[in-house]
């Protein structure tokens, strides 16, 4: 594929500064590209050696910075990491997907199917789904009883969805998670524990993926909710009957109890722990490994276990390397005090 610069940047809505004629065959890192890819510098350890890179064009923010810079050929715009990576699928667009239900596909009773839908082999689709146009199910894939699946969604080999799951539009489910299995959700009863019923659904919202290997638990009664353009990393277990707002991230490993409520864009960083019950606020960000045990207003950065303002957590961080020597220090002044002591308190002689 050969593009001018020109061309390019009517796709990205850039401005140009320099030769808009530059051919353009491929995309590449800053450090690896040569002079028929282009690039992007986003930040400013890479928009402070522009001048380095081999790349036949630099797309860079649109800030007036840059167009007297050395580089040959700049593309301005709005957001240069977006932009490039727009590129990117133009120039590696994702194989295509024949649409069709294989044979080997199992499709139950009463349901609906849209146009363009693609069911690979070994699909399990119980009664009573609806799958709505453009949807791509890949093998081995489970869809319970009274599911919805809506347009351009894919669901990648090895998903499981329950029944009753509602899935939005152009969303993306990754290997391995599993939508709408059982909150845990027991009684005490005696020395034993008894199961309850669990009748609630999972719904979740248009533009949203789910990384491999989430869990996203049904409640008693009631619905787990994910917002539109929610996007989950690997390995994340949001529990019964949580909410979470829309354009929130969710960070690998994360685990939310069940009937927390987080707001919108808010981020929650690796391994990060939130107990159940609580509400998240809007644009709330949850550092990484942080234990978040009572609710956080909106607007607020946290860290530390238990959470804590992270500004507080930074000063706690850095009194704990020198926890060691502040203990010799104090055990010597101990000690001191102690020969102090047993000299007042020693008995004049007569």
């Amino acid at each position: 594929m050969k593009l001018t610069v020109k061309e390019i940047a009517e796709k990205i809505h850039a401005r140009v500064a320099g030769n808009s004629f530059t051919v353009i065959t491929g995309v590449s890192s800053f450090d690896n590209a040569d002079a028929s890819d282009i690039t992007f510098a986003g930040d400013a350890s890479f928009l402070s050696r522009l001048n380095q890179t081999r790349a036949g064009a630099v797309i860079v923010p649109d800030d007036g910075m840059y167009e007297k810079n050395s580089h040959p050929c700049l593309l301005m715009t709005a957001n240069p990491r977006r932009a490039f990576f727009e590129l990117v699928a133009h120039f590696h667009p994702a194989p295509a997907s024949k649409p069709g239900i294989s044979p080997l596909a199992v499709i139950g009773k009463n349901c609906v199917l849209g146009k363009g839908v693609t069911i690979a082999p070994h699909v399990v689709i119980e009664d009573e789904v609806v799958i709505k146009d453009h949807v791509q199910i890949m093998p081995h894939v489970f869809i319970g009883k009274g599911c919805v699946i809506k347009e351009h969604t894919t669901i990648k080999p090895n998903v499981t969805v329950m029944d009753g799951t509602c899935l939005g539009k152009h969303g993306i489910i990754h290997s391995g998670s599993v939508i709408g299995s059982d909150g845990y959700g027991f009684v005490q009863d005696g020395e034993s524990h008894f199961k309850l019923s669990h009748t609630g659904h999972v719904i979740i919202g248009d533009h949203v993926e789910i990384g491999a290997c989430n869990t996203i638990d049904r409640g008693t009664l009631g619905v787990t909710r994910i917002g539109n353009g929610v996007k989950t990393d690997n390995q994340v277990h949001i529990a019964h009957n949580v909410s979470i707002g829309d354009h929130t991230l969710v960070v690998a490993q994360v685990g939310i109890a069940g009937s927390t409520r987080i707001g919108k864009q808010t981020i929650i960083a690796g391994k990060a722990g939130i107990s159940g019950h609580l509400t998240i606020g809007n644009h709330v960000i949850v550092g990484p490994y942080a234990g978040v045990s009572s609710s956080v207003p909106d607007n607020q950065i946290v860290s530390g276990i238990p959470h804590m303002p992270h500004k507080t957590w930074l000063k706690v961080v850095n009194i704990l390397g020198r926890l060691p020597g502040m203990r010799k220090t104090l055990m010597a002044f101990e000690k001191r005090l102690d020969a102090l002591e047993r000299i007042i308190q020693k008995p004049e002689l007569p």
